[in-house]
C-alpha cells in the first residue's frame, strides 16, 4: 500500500536518486579533481556497496512511501558491472513510472540497447564542451567529445529519451554556451545548463566562477531569442525556455541564483546505502545496516518515513543569507550523483 510522506515544509517524497558506485573514469574538476581522487584514493570496497538485491528492496520500500521517479547515478553508473540487470529489476517494480540514468556518456554506445531492453526510459548525459581541448581539461584528460556524442546518438537510435547537462563555469567553458546551444538545437535534444554549484568539499568552489542563469540567457538571446515556458510538473529543477523560431527547448538549473528548495522532493541514497535528504547534506543515515540485519520492510520504511517527516533542508535558500552554512562539510557528489 502506497502513502504520501511529507517533510516539515509539506514537501512530498517523490524522487529517488540511487547511486550504484562511487567510482568514475573521468576526473572532472567540479566533482572528482585528480589531485584528490588520484591513484592512491581509496574507493569503497565491494562488500560496502549495496547489492542489486538490496537496491531493489530499498527502491520498493521508497515506492511504497510515494516515490514514482527513480534515477540511477554514481560515480559513473555504467562502470557498475551488469547494470542492465539492476535496470530490469527496478523497471519491474509496480509504481516506478519513470526510470532514468545520469552518465558521462563514455560507455553509453556500448550499453544503450541493453539498457533500453532492460526497461530504461531516459538518459541524461553530462557534456561540458564540444571543444576537444577544453573538454579534456575539464575531465582530467580522461574522455573525448566524439565518444560522448557517439553514445548520445546510440541512445537516440534505440529509442531512449536523451537530455544533455552542461555545468557552466565562468572562465572555464562559458564560451561554449552558444556552440552547445546551437549544436543540440539542431540535433533536437534538450540541453540543460547548470550553474556551477558548491557540492562536496573538494572542488574549490568560488562564487565568482559561477556563470549565472542571467549570463547564460543573455549569451543565447543575442543569437537565438528565447521565451520562457511553464514547468512540466511541480518541483522541476530546471527553468524551461524555448527558441522563438522552432520551439526547441532548453533548461537552466540555477540553484545558486534561484533556489528551488521549496519544491524539492528528492531523496538520495549513496552507493554504500546512506540516505541523504539534500544534495548539500552534511551527513547521511545508514540504511545498509538495516538491510543486512534482517530488519523487516516495515522497519526500514518507518526509518525512511521518520527521516523525511523531520526533514528541514533548504541549503540553497540558506546559502544566500548565511555565509556560515557554506563552511559545513558536505557529502561528495561522487557518492550521490547530481
Amino acid at each position: 500500500m502506497r502513502h504520501t510522506v511529507l517533510d516539515t515544509f509539506q514537501r512530498p517524497l517523490k524522487d529517488l536518486r540511487l547511486s550504484v558506485t562511487d567510482r568514475c573514469n573521468f576526473r572532472c574538476r567540479y566533482c572528482m579533481p585528480e589531485e584528490i581522487f588520484g591513484p592512491d584514493y581509496s574507493f569503497l570496497a565491494k562488500d560496502k556497496i549495496l547489492s542489486f538485491e538490496e537496491m531493489e528492496r530499498l527502491t520498493s520500500i521508497f515506492v511504497s512511501l510515494g516515490v514514482t521517479k527513480v534515477r540511477i547515478t554514481g560515480g559513473e553508473p555504467l562502470l557498475r558491472k551488469d547494470l542492465p540487470n539492476l535496470i530490469q529489476r527496478l523497471s519491474a517494480i509496480d509504481g516506478v513510472k519513470d526510470l532514468a540514468i545520469t552518465t558521462n556518456g563514455s560507455l553509453l554506445k556500448k550499453f544503450a540497447r541493453e539498457l533500453r531492453d532492460a526497461g530504461l526510459s531516459r538518459v541524461t548525459v553530462s557534456l561540458d564542451s564540444l571543444n576537444e581541448k577544453r573538454f579534456s581539461e575539464l575531465n582530467g584528460n580522461r574522455g573525448n567529445v566524439k565518444k560522448v556524442l557517439d553514445g548520445i546518438e546510440a541512445a537516440t537510435e534505440v529509442g531512449l529519451k536523451v537530455k544533455i547537462n552542461m555545468v557552466v563555469q565562468r572562465g572555464k567553458n562559458d564560451e561554449d554556451i552558444v556552440p552547445m546551444a546551437k549544436y543540440f538545437k539542431e540535433k533536437k535534444h534538450i540541453l540543460r545548463f547548470i550553474e556551477y554549484m558548491d557540492v562536496g568539499n573538494s572542488n574549490g568552489w568560488k562564487m565568482e566562477e559561477v556563470a549565472t542563469k542571467k549570463d547564460i540567457l543573455d549569451k543565447i538571446n543575442q543569437v537565438m531569442p528565447l521565451q520562457p515556458i511553464e514547468p512540466n510538473y511541480v518541483g522541476e529543477v530546471a527553468t524551461r525556455y524555448q527558441y522563438s523560431d522552432d520551439h526547441q527547448e532548453i533548461g537552466i538549473i540555477s540553484s545558486v541564483t534561484d533556489s528551488f528548495c521549496s519544491t524539492c522532493s528528492r531523496a538520495r541514497v549513496s552507493a554504500e546505502g546512506k540516505l541523504y535528504t539534500c544534495l548539500f547534506a552534511t551527513k547521511g543515515v545508514d540504511l545498509r545496516s538495516l538491510l543486512r540485519t534482517e530488519q523487516s520492510n516495515e522497519v526500514v520504511a518507518k526509518t525512511v518515513s521518520d527521516i523525511w517527516n523531520h526533514r528541514v533542508d533548504r541549503y540553497s535558500d540558506e546559502r544566500t543569507s548565511d555565509r556560515d552554512v557554506r563552511k559545513n562539510e558536505k557529502v561528495e557528489m561522487s557518492h550521490i550523483g547530481g
